[in-house]
């Protein structure tokens, strides 16, 4: 495999990220609203908006400033607690409150641990002020088993009740009192490093086959692959089954590691992948991989276009959604934002 090492980002400035997904993606004013209160905050830019009715999720992916960027998750935080009510929230997407989850991701000039003090004002601030329980995670977790994601999200927004009342499992900041967070819910907020969502379509309908190869995948199902959550369900928006995956480190699992071996094990069904789906923004690097192996040579600079054109045909980027790279390529997209300046003339592109 040709491995091509993550784009340097040219800022002199703290890049921090913030990628919150919301548990509505049918309501078009409420996004609308969620949206709005995150462009109204100066100093951050938002980059992207991803919704699915099926899944009944947003995703919404803005940076800049440190201040500013958790000033804007705030604000969306406290809109989506007015505007989202989990006692009849329904969706395919698991999902444990109004705001599920809000990562902040430190792009440049940051430290990991300055994004895990970042994470953890914002947390206290949920806490305190909206009155929202609130759960570490990643990075910021305080505890081993309160790290992974899925472990925090075990039982959903309907076992939140039981989860709240045992041992261990109080939330970081804001109430245990279940009758507070009837209506939001918890939120989960943590500092953790680039995460690609990389969904795979397959060419049936049959979610139980997906939900195979998922567990043949990931790696808490001590799977193929390090580095890796994966789910199978059956995805309305596109009419088939998916492998549904986050991979957590692209440098270890990429999106082209993954979609090889998905091919292959749904190939032992007599299936193929139709296309992916990546859902937020994905680093230049995971398409210019695919790229160099789809043309079977070494990265070009000069041929940036054509290898990532060709990393887009390879793993079928564009098949089941619209994947324009200016819109879904995270170096571009902050560049287009002015958040990524241009290199300067002594240095490389790439």
């Amino acid at each position: 495999m040709h491995y091509f090492p993550h784009t340097t980002l040219y800022t002199d400035q703290p890049l921090l990220e913030c990628i919150p997904n919301f548990s509505e993606g049918q309501n078009e004013a409420v996004i609308g609203a969620l949206q709005q209160e995150i462009a109204a905050v100066p100093g951050q830019r938002l980059l992207h908006i991803d919704s699915s009715p099926a899944a009944n999720r947003t995703v919404l992916t803005f940076a800049g400033s440190p201040e500013a960027v958790t000033e804007a998750a705030f604000r969306a935080i406290k809109k989506a607690s007015e505007q989202i009510d989990m006692r009849f929230q329904k969706g395919a997407h698991p999902r444990l409150g109004s705001t599920d989850v809000c990562p902040l991701v430190p792009l440049a000039n940051m430290s990991r641990q300055e994004a895990v003090a970042w994470s953890e004002r914002l947390a206290q601030r949920v806490g305190a002020e909206l009155h929202i329980p609130v759960y570490l995670y990643e990075h910021s977790a305080r505890a081993p088993y309160r790290r992974a994601l899925p472990d925090i999200r075990k039982g959903q927004y309907e076992g939140l009740p039981l989860k709240l009342l045992q041992p261990g499992w109080q939330p970081d900041f804001g109430p245990s009192d279940w009758t507070q967070a009837a209506r939001t819910g918890a939120t989960i907020i943590g500092a953790r490093d680039i995460l690609v969502a990389f969904n795979i379509s397959l060419n049936t309908k049959d979610e139980r086959i997906a939900a195979h190869i998922a567990r043949q995948m990931r790696s808490s199902s001590n799977g193929l692959l390090p580095a890796l959550r994966a789910i199978g369900w059956y995805m309305e928006d596109f009419g088939c089954a998916q492998v549904s995956m986050n991979l957590l480190d692209y440098r270890i699992t990429s999106p082209l590691k993954a979609w090889q071996t998905c091919s292959a094990l749904a190939a032992l069904h007599g299936l193929e992948p139709v296309g992916c789906e990546v859902v937020g923004l994905i680093p230049e690097a995971c398409v210019l991989e695919a790229g160099i192996e789809a043309l079977g040579r070494d990265f070009n600079p000069q041929q940036r276009a054509e290898f990532v054109q060709a990393g887009i045909d390879l793993l079928k980027l564009d098949r089941v959604k619209p994947f324009d790279p200016e819109e879904k390529i995270l170096e571009y997209v902050l560049r287009k934002a002015g958040l990524n300046e241009a290199p300067r003339p002594w240095q490389p592109a790439g």
